[in-house]
Formats: structure tokens, sequence, C-alpha cells
């Protein structure tokens, strides 16, 4: 058991959650409520606690977390991208599919949710890789718009863990994605 921010939380179990959670319909809540207690441990702070199930103002768009960022020092990752992708608000959408694989749908999705003010800065939390056509479709995404959309899976969401209870600064998996992400970009 972990104290943040004067809350307790329960390390081993967000690891049994997050690795036990059906697939599809039937885990999807799980999954995203899982995945928000675990980005919040691994991210918060340096990053602020999330606003989960953010509307816009009309209520046509809700977003599933967002994490403030309010680190402009660009010598701490955060500080980084806030430098590099104006990442004043971190964009998280969560996908728990079973059948259906993560496609361009939800590349576009995301990119959609994505609004000048928040930044260039997404992660999609997705309990399987995404597929070719989600790739291709974010580096289109990256081409025209500039903006970056990084995908984690369940076993990034483990490691980071790892990284965390290691005493490592999880932020930094978020770094190499991002660098690994311009790498391969084409």
């Amino acid at each position: 058991m972990t104290i943040l921010g004067g809350a307790r939380i329960d390390v081993p179990g967000i690891r049994r959650r997050l690795t036990t959670c059906p697939a599809g319909r039937l885990g999807w809540q799980e999954y995203e409520n899982v995945g928000v207690q675990a980005l919040t441990y691994l991210l918060v702070p340096p990053l602020s606690r999330p606003q989960v199930q953010a509307k816009t103002l009309s209520g046509i768009d809700r977003r599933d977390a967002i994490f403030p960022n309010r680190i402009t020092d660009s010598r701490s990752p955060w500080g980084l991208l806030y430098q590099e992708l104006k990442a004043r608000l971190i964009l998280v959408e969560f996908k728990n599919y079973d059948r259906i694989e993560i496609g361009k749908d939800e590349v576009d999705q995301t990119r959609n949710y994505m609004k000048t003010a928040m930044g260039r800065l997404a992660i999609v939390c997705c309990n399987k890789l995404p597929s070719d056509a989600a790739l291709r479709r974010r580096n289109i995404v990256f081409s025209d718009e500039g903006k970056v959309i990084l995908f984690l899976t369940t076993s990034h969401l483990l490691e980071m863990i790892d990284m965390k209870e290691r005493g490592e600064d999880p932020s930094e998996f978020i770094i190499d994605s991002y660098e690994t992400f311009l790498i391969q970009h084409e």
C-alpha cells in the first residue's frame, strides 16, 4: 500500500485489476477506472490530478481523462513536452477492446478531442497493440497537424509501475515513447 496525496494506493491491486480486467464491454469501465488510478499513481505529481469524464461546454465531447501539466522547466520530462508540444493538458483515452482492433477510427476520435489550447499530446491506453492502420493514421495526423498520439498498452503501464517501484521516473517512459515515435515516423 502506498500513500499518495493522503490517499492510499493499492499498487498490487492495480496490477491485479489491470491484468484481470475482462476485454470488451464487460470490462470497459473497470479498465478506465484502474487505468486512471494507475496513471495517477505514476504521474501525479508532477502532473496534477486528472479530470475524469471531462466534457466540453456543449457536452458533445467527453474525454476519458485529462491530466493538467503545469511543468514548464524543460529539464524535466513534462516540461520538455510542454515546450515541444505545448502539452498543457494531457488527454488520455482508454480502449479495452475484445474482438475489435484499435484502428484509425480510434486515432481520429482522439485527434478530434485534442483542441489547440490543450496542446499536441494525447495518450491512448489500450489492452492490446494498435493495428497497422492506427499507426499509419497516427503518422498522418502528426504530419498534417503536428499532434502526437502515443499508445500505452497494459504491459506498458505495468512496466511503468515497475519503474516507479525501482525509484525511477515513469515519465521517462513517456519521453522514450515520444522519441521512439519521432524516430519511426515516416
